[in-house]
Parts: C-alpha cells; sequence; structure tokens
C-alpha cells in the first residue's frame, strides 16, 4: 500500500503523510554531534528518491550551503527531479551580517536554484527571521515577506511557506499572510505542545501544517541513553524523565519509542505531513516501518495520560549553524 498523500494547502501539489529533512546532510556536527560525509550524504538522498515518500526539505545555509548542493548533484545526475517530487528549500539571512531584506531574498533564492540545480522551487519558505538583525527588514512593505510572495507571483516558487521557531514572532505573521505552508519544529511532540494553537489557526485556514523534529531533536528514536540531549541540548538526568516514562511504556507493549513519537504526529488531522531529518540511508527505511507500526489504543490513552511541556523548547538554545 502506497503511503497517502494530502494537498498541500490550496495548491495544486501533494505531499506524502511523511516527509524527510536534509539540514545534517549538509555535514552539521555542532548541531548534531556528528559529521555526514559526502558520499553518505549521497547514498541518503538518493534512498529518498527511490522511496514512496515525495518531499525533501532543506534550506540555504545547512551546513553553509553544503546541504543544497550535495541534494543539487544528486539531481543533476538522475536527470532532475522525480516525477511528482516537491523539493522544499528555505531563503536564508545573510549569515555575516544577519541582513534579510528583500535583496538578499533575491540572492538566496538565486544561490538556491543555481546549487538545486534548479529552474523553480517548489516549496519555498521564508526561515527563521528570529535570528534576523532586524525583524522590520522582513515584515514592512517592500521587505523580505513581500519578496517572498513575489517569487510565487513570477513562478519562481510554486508555493510559499514560513518555517522557523519562536511561536511569538510566527504566529502574527502566519496571521498576516496567504501562507500555503508552514514548518514548526520540536513544538509538537510527546514531549511538547506549544505549537497547538497555532497549529488550530493554519488548519482551520488552509495553511498545510508541516510537524518537523517530532523526535525532539532525536532522543525519542535514539533514547535517552544513547542521545542525552533535547531540541540539540545537553539535558539534565531531570529533564531525561518524561522520555524515560514515554520509554518504558513503549517497552511494556513491544513498540519501538520512535515509532510512537512519529505516531503522535501522523494520527494528528491537523498535520498534513511529518518532517523527520535523516542522515543515513537506512534510516529512510527505518522511518518508513515506523510509519506504517500500527499502535494500539491502550497505548495511546497511557501516553496521552503523561504530562508533557507547553513552554519554547529552545527558549535557552545557543544556535549553531554547521
Amino acid at each position: 500500500m502506497s503511503m497517502p498523500r494530502y494537498k498541500l494547502g490550496r495548491t495544486d501539489l501533494e505531499v506524502t503523510e511523511v516527509c524527510f529533512g536534509a539540514s545534517a546532510l549538509g555535514d552539521m556536527p555542532d548541531t548534531y554531534g556528528y559529521s555526514v560525509s559526502e558520499d553518505r550524504a549521497r547514498d541518503t538522498i538518493n534512498a529518498i528518491f527511490d522511496s514512496e515518500v515525495n518531499v525533501l526539505d532543506t534550506s540555504r545555509n545547512y551546513g553553509f550551503g553544503r546541504s543544497e548542493e550535495r541534494i543539487g548533484k544528486v539531481i543533476k545526475e538522475r536527470g532532475g527531479l522525480p516525477e511528482g517530487f516537491v523539493l522544499s528549500t528555505k531563503l536564508d539571512r545573510d549569515m555575516e551580517t544577519r541582513r534579510f531584506d528583500a535583496a538578499r531574498v533575491r540572492q538566496s533564492v538565486e544561490e538556491s536554484l543555481k546549487a538545486l540545480n534548479l529552474d523553480t522551487i517548489p516549496l519555498l519558505h521564508l526561515h527563521d527571521p528570529e535570528h534576523a538583525r532586524d525583524l522590520d527588514e522582513i515584515t514592512r512593505e517592500g521587505g523580505a515577506l513581500d519578496e517572498l510572495f513575489k517569487l510565487k507571483e513570477e513562478g519562481i516558487a510554486q508555493a510559499v511557506g514560513l518555517a522557523m521557531g519562536r511561536i511569538d514572532i510566527m504566529f502574527p505573521m502566519l496571521r498576516d499572510r496567504p501562507f500555503d505552508a508552514l514548518i514548526s519544529h520540536n513544538r509538537f511532540t510527546l514531549l511538547n505542545r506549544a505549537a497547538a494553537q497555532m497549529f488550530d489557526y493554519a488548519y482551520d485556514n488552509d495553511i498545510a501544517i508541516l510537524n518537523a523534529a517530532p523526535f525532539a531533536g532525536g532522543v525519542l528514536a535514539k533514547g535517552a541513553a544513547e542521545m542525552p540531549q533535547i531540541t540539540y541540548q545537553e539535558a539534565t538526568d531531570e529533564a531525561l524523565q518524561p522520555v524515560r516514562a514515554i520509554e518504558a511504556i513503549c517497552a511494556n507493549h513491544g513498540i519501538a519509542p520512535g515509532a510512537a513519537a512519529l505516531g503522535f504526529s501522523l494520527r494528528d488531522p491537523r498535520i498534513t505531513s511529518t518532517l523527520i531529518g535523516v542522515s543515513k540511508p537506512e534510516r529512510v527505511q527505518q522511518t518508513l516501518d515506523w510509519a506504517a507500526t500500527k499502535i494500539p489504543a491502550e497505548v495511546w490513552d497511557e501516553l496521552d495520560a503523561l504530562p508533557f511541556d507547553a513552554d519554547d523548547p529552545e527558549a535557552n538554545r545557543v544556535y549553531r549553524p554547521g
């Protein structure tokens, strides 16, 4: 049985219920704690293109451009994107000056098109405005957001979205403009529900929700013992207790915690697609296996009874782009 596909907001694009993220494929050891070689990245990208999933999400500045460049090489080797594939990338600020005005938007998309070996971008997001030097450069008339929507009018992007962390900045922007999609990461997981109200709004207004990082940065997939981090930061023993509670319930029922963490997102009717970062080919099949796992109702009852956090899970995160 092939994976379900859903309309991307009000657009003509359709996306599978799982999509893959390519940040780690840009080799970002400062964020993830490990390196990814070019060969491993190429094998992973090919595994994604050969799978039933039809979305790969990257960004101009993942790995300072390496993620897009590696994807672009594979696209060129394959003679283009697979039929019906939705490549998603993001406009990024200038990483030295943090400038993020309309001119930077043009520069960013031109860099992306060149790196990816594409003429148009199926899905293009404005990324991480909270890290820009001046939010007014983005939101004012003639600013970065106006330019993003111009790119859609010109056909350079088929659909446009907003991808970021801080909900206090993101939510007002979503209300202000007719976005097709949003990417929110780490804020709707078994551990955290900070994005719940924003997801209600997006769902009610036909904005597609791509829920990223349901493993809370990896810990719910790899385990508290192997990866004692939550949202890319070292976690205290106390902070890991909720993870261990999830692991205990899953162990009692013989279910992988990663399958439960992914299933939590997949079962939410508001969420169009769940975005999973992968950094090696075998993770592609593992993710598909977890997505296909049937989880009994009593497991959800036990997991739903656990406490969860509703605060920003990255409030104290030190952002590292590499």
